[in-house]
């Protein structure tokens, strides 16, 4: 517990702000709808995982735990919703991001804020083309051997995610233009699940709290030199 409180504190302002807003949405959605089975479980993991990704951007290990968990209540939403792809990527996030954070949980934290760098054209050319060919295959292969309807939609969230993931765990930078492309998509993927009947709406505005993340993370995170400067660390180079 006392490491658990040294985690959450220490973050930019604007993240503890944005937590807050994120689990009013949440509660209005969760109490003004038909209360599931399934929306209870979606409002545990859009908690968590706000909380995950807020974590991440102030580059903080408890991510690791706060991933695992919102990933189980994410699987679970994926698969109610046949949103197959969903469960993937959840699947490789906890292969990229978690695992590797909770086998290093004690100094995750330093060295990550301490060894973060950003792209050059190798490293654009490889992301871009790799996305993209993972797009085209999974979109591919999920609608050939799933009754997934919206392979496409699900494909294109998967690949940019799942890009954006690796990223985090190689410590670039960069990732948050993956992650604002990745939370555009999900709007859209979820956005027509609940559409369709499929989903809660929860997990289309889950989404779009990820997107003030990703713009709050390119201005106060550690993980850009103006977040940096702020809090007195050595710019990214």
């Amino acid at each position: 517990m006392k490491w658990l409180g040294k985690q959450l504190q220490g973050w930019p302002q604007q993240s503890y702000y944005l937590f807050w807003f994120s689990l009013g949405l949440q509660l209005m959605t969760l109490v003004s709808n038909p209360i599931t089975t399934v929306a209870v479980i979606t409002f545990i993991g859009t908690t968590l995982g706000v909380t995950c990704i807020l974590s991440i951007s102030a580059a903080k290990s408890v991510n690791g735990w706060l991933g695992l968990l919102s990933a189980a209540c994410f699987i679970y939403a994926g698969w109610s919703a046949k949103n197959y792809l969903a469960i993937f990527e959840q699947v490789a996030y906890i292969i990229t991001l978690d695992l590797p954070i909770l086998l290093s949980v004690k100094s995750w934290n330093n060295d990550t804020v301490n060894h973060l760098r950003k792209f050059g054209t190798k490293q654009w050319l490889i992301a871009i083309i790799g996305t993209i060919v993972v797009y085209g295959i999974s979109g591919w292969a999920i609608g050939t051997f799933t009754n997934d309807p919206r392979p496409w939609i699900d494909a294109l969230s998967f690949a940019v995610s799942l890009t954006a993931g690796i990223m985090c765990f190689m410590r670039y930078n960069n990732q948050y233009i993956w992650w604002t492309f990745s939370s555009i998509f999900q709007i859209v993927l979820w956005s027509i699940t609940f559409s369709q009947g499929d989903a809660t709406l929860a997990m289309a505005i889950n989404s779009s709290v990820y997107i003030i993340n990703d713009i709050l993370a390119f201005t106060v995170s550690p993980w850009f030199n103006h977040g940096r400067r702020r809090i007195g660390l050595k710019e990214i180079k």
